[in-house]
């Protein structure tokens, strides 16, 4: 039995009918190397041999009687691989529009919370003899990275690895605990809460003092800008109350295209996402007539695992929030903006503390949380006030080599991050072999027309560059290209194909 920590349990507590705090994770495999040919009885064996190796795939929820306290991890005893590992097409020759329909309508359906909190759904039926695979977890079980790190397991650095190494020693307890049990250990870490919210409060007192001086300071020091600030953000029409419903699009742009950016402009590669993501929302809201006069806000998340790392539970990250100076009519500007901004905004990070939102985290009271989260949606609040932020935009670095499931080669990866109540829409970028893979998820309500920003990625890419008096785009890694293309992403100066 192990406690969720205070962070992973707020992802169930926000959790409602139109706000799923699921990750979503989309590729596509080239079965022409699986050992015998591909079958999916085969992928789900292969599956299936490896979950022994990552426990968390086999373990559900037990709720404290009353949300006296945070929920309990448990090994299911009726664990059921046929639950969970499922199978769907598309009409042949199915394309990564068709691939994205349907991994919208998976994201935009609940896990069950009575069964281990993970999906994946083998997508037949796509062209070339491609196969897609939409693996579905809950946030409460994984953050970017270490979702990263768990699909790793099933996934090799060859066609034909061999045999599937035993998994570690562990002992397997079937037994669900008792609401007295439950009741009791959940009493033993209340009674704790007291001591630590004194803590916090002091400790959190001084961090802000810390912050207030680093934004003072950044008016004296030239080339640092300062963080957003939540509610600062204008509102758009991607920003207001969330339905059920999930809409996705997908593209990508050359990883050395966006080193050669950064590498000649003096800024990161985090910095360049950023104002191509800025560049093709100003070409979006042009559009639609409606592009704000001040910044968009955007929440990025920050992995804080490398100084947490003794810190409890599956999540381990913080936010930042980054203005993105969609208002500004030249690319470069924009960029230098975004980097000036950033620089603030991570040392007004640093100085409170990588921990912050962990600690607060342990305080949040389920009944209260929970309510408040259900009530907040149902009355639609975010329409009637300013938006917290604009949205969300998340970049994790993948691997530069090529991996193998079942023997099929990954040819690429398109992330999805949950979107928020305010916030309709999400971006969420993977680097994998040269090429950084973009996922757009959005409520169709907010952002229909999710394609259209797809497409203006690339074009933004472009416009940096050529304001840079640089080389148009272009492919370093021809081995990454050629695989995108005939996954059916076009990676080119006319935007996805």
């Amino acid at each position: 039995m192990e406690r969720l920590s205070g962070l992973d349990a707020s992802f169930l507590y926000l959790e409602n009918p139109n706000l799923h705090m699921h990750v979503v994770m989309t590729s596509v495999v080239d079965p022409a190397t699986v050992p015998g040919g591909y079958s999916f009885a085969r992928m789900k064996e292969l599956i299936a041999e490896r979950l022994p190796l990552a426990p968390v795939f086999q373990r559900r929820l037990v709720e404290v009687p009353l949300r006296w306290g945070h929920p309990v991890w448990v090994d299911d005893p009726d664990f059921d691989i046929d639950y969970h590992v499922r199978l769907a097409a598309v009409p042949k020759p199915g394309g990564l529009r068709e691939l994205a329909s349907i991994a919208g309508d998976i994201a935009g359906r609940q896990l069950d919370r009575s069964k281990p909190l993970w999906e994946m759904w083998i997508i037949e039926g796509l062209a070339n003899d491609r196969v897609g695979f939409v693996t579905k977890m809950h946030h409460s079980t994984v953050d970017g990275v270490s979702g990263a790190e768990l699909l790793s397991i099933l996934f090799d650095l060859e066609p034909d690895p061999g045999p599937t190494p035993p998994p570690p020693v562990r002992v397997h307890d079937d037994r669900i605990p008792s609401n007295l049990e439950l009741l009791g250990t959940a009493t033993v870490d209340r009674a704790m809460l007291p001591f630590k919210l004194t803590r916090d409060l002091v400790r959190t007192g001084t961090r802000v003092l810390n912050v207030r001086k680093v934004r003072i300071g950044s008016e004296e020091r030239p080339g640092l800008g300062k963080a957003a600030l939540p509610l600062s953000a204008p509102r758009t029409s991607f920003n207001g109350s969330l339905s059920r419903r999930r809409t996705v699009a997908f593209t990508a742009i050359g990883l050395d295209d966006v080193k050669r950016l950064k590498s000649a402009m003096g800024t990161t590669v985090n910095d360049v996402v950023l104002a191509v993501c800025t560049g093709a929302l100003r070409s979006f809201l042009l559009r639609g007539d409606e592009l704000p006069t001040k910044p968009l806000v955007a929440v990025v998340p920050v992995s804080v695992r490398t100084t947490t790392a003794n810190a409890r539970g599956s999540n381990k990250v913080s936010s930042m929030f980054v203005q993105l100076p969609s208002q500004l009519d030249d690319p470069l500007e924009r960029l230098e903006a975004i980097h000036q901004g950033t620089k603030g905004a991570k040392e007004e990070h640093n100085a409170l503390g990588a921990d912050t939102l962990l600690n607060w985290a342990e305080h949040a009271t389920p009944n209260l949380f929970a309510n408040a989260a259900r009530l907040y949606s149902r009355m639609q609040l975010a329409d009637r006030h300013r938006p917290i932020a604009n949205l969300v935009i998340s970049n994790v670095p993948g691997p530069d080599f090529p991996l193998y499931l079942g023997g099929a080669e990954l040819e690429c990866g398109f992330p999805l991050g949950p979107v928020m109540e305010g916030m309709g829409v999400n971006i969420t970028i993977m680097s994998y072999r040269g090429i950084m893979y973009w996922g757009i998820i959005s409520c169709p309500e907010n952002m229909p027309k999710v394609w259209d920003l797809a497409a203006d990625i690339p074009l933004a890419l472009d416009e940096l560059l050529k304001a840079a008096n640089l080389e148009p785009a272009v492919y370093r890694n021809k081995d990454a290209a050629i695989a995108v293309q005939a996954a059916g992403v076009g990676v080119t100066k006319s935007g996805p194909g």
